[in-house]
Order: structure tokens, then sequence, then C-alpha cells
């Protein structure tokens, strides 16, 4: 059986603990017996953490722990995401590496939140759902992205091992660095960050022996 974590336990009032809890156990019964024609009563504890659990975090937190109680799969994945609030889709995000939503069912939900001027949202889509799965075109704009808008680079998951030796990228982030200066625009400091990783060779290529 799925329990709330002692950190988010900690937060939560008895009264929210006590209301998560229940939500738990009724995600884990749909999960193992699911029920034809109706609405499970999991999918509207979801849609109800963030009156019942006191904070953005919490909710955040009790509605990833729904989806991995639940394991949904990916038609409702797709749905929870398409029809949730703001709060609601970073949710599935954080869930996805850990639900059975294959890439062509997941990548475009990543994308969309890509698509989005949401600072949250870009931050919760470049998880490592996006590190494993996200095309190389799309996840370098997505880094991109993140110089544009002020999300911090440490968010990107697996930034190293996929900007190491990607020279593509290192000549997208030169061209927007060079862009910055000539509108007199400050360059962000990540971008730098960025270059030396692009710099570096690829584990691939380091590891290839080199002819004598």
């Amino acid at each position: 059986m799925l329990t709330i974590p002692g950190p988010l336990l900690a937060r939560l009032t008895p009264e929210s603990a006590a209301w998560l809890n229940d939500a738990l156990h009724e995600a884990v019964a749909a999960a193992h017996a699911p029920g034809p024609g109706r609405v499970p009563a999991w999918e509207l504890r979801f849609a109800a953490a963030g009156r019942r659990c006191g904070s953005l975090e919490n909710a955040e937190a009790a509605r990833v722990l729904l989806l991995h109680a639940a394991h949904p799969g990916p038609a409702t994945t797709v749905r929870l995401f398409q029809q949730g609030t703001a709060d609601e889709r970073r949710a599935v995000l954080r869930a996805l590496p850990h639900l059975a939503v294959a890439p062509e069912q997941g990548v475009p939900l990543i994308e969309d939140a890509l698509r989005t001027n949401d600072t949250r949202l870009v931050a919760a889509a470049l998880g490592p759902y996006a590190a494993a799965y996200l095309p190389a075109h799309a996840w370098r704009h997505a880094v991109l992205k993140c110089l544009f808008t002020g999300v911090s680079a440490g968010v990107v998951a697996g930034l190293a091992d996929r900007a190491r030796g990607d020279t593509e990228l290192g000549r997208m982030l030169r061209d927007f660095a060079a862009e910055r200066t000539a509108a007199g625009r400050p360059v962000p400091d990540d971008l730098r960050h960025l270059l030396a990783l692009t710099a570096k060779e690829s584990r691939c290529a380091s590891s290839t022996p080199t002819s004598t």
C-alpha cells in the first residue's frame, strides 16, 4: 500500500492527511478493479487536492501520489492532462516517468507544455521523461526556451548527458548570445554553463579507442 511520505505528511494537517490517505486507498482499489462507465473517485480527489491539501506544493505532491497509486492507462493520463488545470497538468508531467505511457502518447504532452508561457509547466515538462524521449530538435529548443523565460537550466533532467558534445545546441546558444548582445541585453549565466557542456566530448566519442 502506498503511504504518504514523511516530508509531505509533516506539512499536512491531520484532516488533510486523513483525506489523502482515503484517496490513496481509493486509487489503489481502482487500479486493481476499475469500475465501468463512471469517473473513479480518485479522479475527483485528484481535482479536489488543491482545496484539501493546504498549498500548491502539497497539492502537487498529493496528485503525483494519486497517479502513482492509480497507475492510470495512457488514455486516462492524456485526458487528465488535456482537461486539467495548470496545477493538475504539472502533476501529470511529474508523474509521467512512472506511468505506462509510451513516447507516442507522452511526448505530445511534453510538447504541449513547452508551447506555453507558464514557466512552472515548462520546468515540469523537462523532467526524466523528456530526457529519455523528447527528440533532439525539440529538446534543444526547450533548453533555449529556458533561457528565454528565465527557467533555470538546473531543472532540465539529463542535461549534462544530452548537452555533452552537442555541436548544434552549441551553435544555437552562440547565436542566441550574439542576438542578446547586439540588442544590449544581458546574457543569462546559464548560457555559459550550457556552452561549456556542449564543448565537452560525448561519452561515446571519448570512449572510442584511437588508432596508433
